[in-house]
């Protein structure tokens, strides 16, 4: 006869047999992948090696980044801030009242200089500083399915605060087209009158699929609190381009923005006359208005940090080949060390 504990030895060791199953089904199956045997390239980076490709990234390094430079200096670029030269002097103390009051004369006028001759085309930018284009608040303050469909005019979900006024829906809604910049330029050379193009300044793709050809401004800057500039009730948007410009959010809190071209070259020595309408509000935030008249080249506008990268890391890498040739006489490598090589991979069982 049995034992009488043996009816419960039983129960037991089917259990203790199903935890081993689930413990052995955890473990990586015996294949190369899984136990990280599979053939690869271990090379060892011996000084021999190492030296010419840190010369060689030097050597291909340093002439890309002397290119850009001398393409960045060949760019003439003019920029005047004129946030505060443009305020008059008894309202210097309080400039949010200057720019709130309807019946004072916002007429301003600047005189550049031209150091180089420039060749057109001239572009003509805006450059705001300290405002947070980027805020996700502000982002977010914008309907794209209202500006590119017709039968969607109506919606205004996510422009709050600026989604309705009076009433009725504002097309364009939120609060990146209510503070749209509205600070003109326009530009004389002695009697001559430089034109100032606003054609194509925007990118095709938007005006052909983000603004709609059929969607025209409704309601806008109706409101008790206006923002920044007024549209043209009777153009489309897919043709305001200056909203198309501005809708496209910066990154940075300082950014600048294509107003127009000028399709006539300048020469050294000329005065350009420059008479704006100081309009846009930047004070009650303590922001900064420039103008920045520029050429461009093969890398764009001026700038020179590309350039200087370049340049600094081909130095560095020279920097470090000169290192290395140095440890390597002073410490020279013993053959033993030269002939070391990997032993491939053994499973452990």
């Amino acid at each position: 006869m049995l034992p009488a504990n043996g009816d419960r030895a039983g129960p037991s060791s089917g259990k203790d047999d199903s935890v081993d199953t689930v413990k052995k089904s955890n473990r990586p199956q015996p294949r190369p992948f899984t136990q990280q045997a599979i053939p690869a390239c271990k090379p060892i980076l011996t000084p021999q090696v190492v030296i010419p490709v840190l010369v060689f990234v030097g050597l291909i390094f340093i002439p890309i980044g002397l290119a850009c430079i001398a393409a960045s200096n060949k760019i003439v670029e003019l920029v005047d801030r004129y946030d505060k030269k443009c305020v008059p002097r008894n309202m210097l103390h309080n400039k949010v009242a200057y720019i709130q009051n309807s019946s004072i004369d916002k007429t301003c006028t600047r005189i550049f200089k031209v150091p180089k001759d420039m060749k057109r085309p001239i572009y003509i930018y805006y450059q705001l500083d300290k405002f947070y284009q980027n805020h996700r608040r502000y982002v977010k303050s914008l309907n794209d399915l209202q500006l590119s469909n017709r039968k969607n005019v109506n919606d205004t979900q996510y422009c709050s605060p600026e989604a309705t006024a009076n009433g009725r829906p504002i097309v364009p809604c939120g609060l990146i087209a209510w503070s749209l910049f509205n600070d003109t330029y326009s530009f004389t050379r002695g009697n001559e009158t430089l034109r100032v193009n606003k054609n194509s300044i925007s990118w095709k793709s938007e005006r052909d699929h983000r603004f709609g050809k059929n969607v025209y401004p409704k309601n806008f800057q109706n409101g008790t609190l206006i923002g920044g500039g007024q549209l043209n009730p009777s153009k489309p948007l897919s043709e305001q381009e200056d909203l198309i410009v501005w809708t496209r959010i910066a990154a940075l809190p300082t950014f600048r923005k294509l107003y127009g071209k000028i399709d006539m070259d300048l020469q050294a020595g000329d005065h350009v006359e420059v008479t704006m309408q100081n309009n846009y509000n930047s004070y009650s935030f303590d922001g900064k208005k420039s103008l920045v008249i520029s050429t461009a080249g093969w890398l764009g506008g001026k700038n020179a940090f590309l350039g200087r990268a370049y340049v600094i890391v081909g130095l560095a890498c020279f920097l470090l080949a000169l290192l290395l040739t140095l440890l390597c006489v002073v410490f020279p490598m013993k053959e033993e060390h030269l002939s070391l090589h990997y032993l491939p991979a053994r499973l452990v069982r």
